[in-house]
């Protein structure tokens, strides 16, 4: 499926619906420790404190690595959220399921409260979606800095998506314990 495809797929889910790739409305089935932080405009202090409130949230979670592949994409959100709108964000992480460290999913939501979904472009252009079937990790690695934040979030994580809100919206991710 293209970029495109698979964004615009995304970009329909609202409140309320079931996520048909982890199975829970919204995320919030059998919910157990979490955080929420509010992050005002442009702080991209913000960034750094919610990697290290992940860290300790996920200190006994998950396969090694699984930790920090859910700091560098919340990390993506986090920034994304608050370089490419006029507003703050905020992040809500939650452990899900079972918990231990080889058992339960997170999920992490960034909330923005500007119109508009993202789109997967390529790496350092403007050029629109592009079609992450001819593309390669290698290839993504080797490209420019700027603008592979979602297509790493839609390369790592298990499931992801935009949910829209009466104002706003929040792009989400999810990672179980262990690599599926």
């Amino acid at each position: 499926m293209s970029a495109e495809g698979y964004a615009e797929g995304h970009a329909g889910d609202r409140e309320g619906r079931t996520d048909h790739r982890s199975g829970h409305v919204d995320g919030t089935a059998h919910s157990g420790p979490r955080f929420e932080r509010w992050l005002r405009r442009r702080d991209l202090t913000g960034v750094r404190e919610v990697r290290a409130e992940l860290r300790r949230l996920l200190a006994h979670w998950g396969a090694p690595g699984r930790a920090d592949t859910a700091e560098l994409l919340a990390s993506e959100l986090v920034t994304n959220a608050l370089v490419h709108t006029d507003g703050g964000a905020v992040v809500k992480a939650v452990l899900t399921g079972a918990f231990g460290q080889a058992r339960g999913r997170l999920r992490v939501e960034v909330r923005d409260f500007v119109a508009g979904h993202p789109a997967l472009r390529g790496p350092g252009t403007d050029t629109g979606p592009v079609s992450l079937e001819n593309m390669s990790m290698n290839e993504i690695e080797k490209a420019a800095t700027s603008g592979r934040g979602l297509l790493l979030v839609h390369a790592l994580a298990d499931g992801w998506g935009v949910r829209a809100h009466g104002v706003g919206k929040s792009v989400w991710f999810e990672l179980a314990a262990q690599e599926p």
